[in-house]
């Protein structure tokens, strides 16, 4: 057997590993979005809050491997991993939802990723496979932007993915690039749940203006161009990239009529 025939014979006992460990998870949805600083770790992590207020299961696996912020979020960076009896990773609990992240396995929080494609695609595929995915509803990924070889791994190697949610700002710079993003994850043939458009407008407190500092109604000409549904418009709040413990925003409710749009949602 040469070289490549092997890489390939491992790459194929690896994916039926990753199906089995990941086998008993009903449902995974892949949170994208174009370019970073759009609020997509803050979407994924208030997406979770409202699946777990309605008494789901949830699990967060933080994709980003050059920027796991949702353990720095959710105040978990110093949380120590454990392993099951049969040697898999244990996620990390609070508030009700679980996280997987490389930030547990880094010496510091400021310990960069200094990793070529082959190594982070591997890395990637090994949580897949050696995590312990057991009683988890709902699986929620957070992408890191783009459309490089971290998002490329995850929606080629997780199973029966039900969507990708796709996140934006109606900034023209977010909307072109959100326009790969979408392009990318139609080319995979995975369904796309729907635009979120976060940091929409500011909200005046004394007069209830909407200002539209980033531009109007961009996320809505996406929807159409696409034909994609339009989840949601979320203001700017600076409570709302706050831990799970604190307490809720406006933006909740949000959320909560978010994840009732889908069908699999009782």
């Amino acid at each position: 057997m040469d070289q490549e025939q092997a890489q390939k014979l491992a790459i194929m006992k690896q994916d039926i590993e990753i199906a089995k460990a990941m086998s008993n998870i009903e449902h995974k949805i892949v949170v994208m979005s174009g370019k970073g600083g759009v609020g997509k770790t803050t979407v994924t992590i208030k997406l979770a809050e409202a699946f777990n207020q309605e008494d789901y299961n949830v699990c967060i696996l933080d994709a980003d491997l050059h920027g796991p912020n949702v353990p720095r979020i959710m105040d978990i960076e110093k949380a120590d991993i454990t392993l099951t009896e049969d040697k898999k990773i244990k996620p990390i609990t609070k508030a009700g939802i679980s996280v997987v992240s490389i930030e547990f396995f880094l010496p510091s929080k400021d310990s960069p990723i200094i990793w070529r494609g082959p190594k982070k695609t591997g890395a990637i595929r090994q949580l897949l496979a050696e995590v312990d995915w057991d009683n988890i509803d709902i699986l929620l990924v957070d992408n890191p932007p783009g459309t490089g070889d971290e998002p490329l791994t995850i929606l080629q190697s997780i199973p029966n993915i039900d969507g990708a949610i796709i996140v934006t700002t109606p900034h023209i710079i977010s909307l072109h690039d959100v326009k790969k993003c979408i392009n990318m994850v139609k080319k995979l043939k995975i369904p796309i749940l729907g635009i979120i458009e976060n940091m929409s407008y500011v909200q005046c407190p004394k007069c209830g203006e909407k200002l539209f500092i980033f531009g109007e109604n961009g996320g809505k000409q996406l929807t159409k161009e696409f034909n994609l549904p339009l989840l949601a418009r979320i203001p700017f709040n600076l409570n709302m990239g706050k831990s799970a413990e604190t307490p809720p925003t406006p933006e909740s409710e949000i959320f909560k009529n978010i994840i009732k749009k889908w069908r699999f949602i009782g």
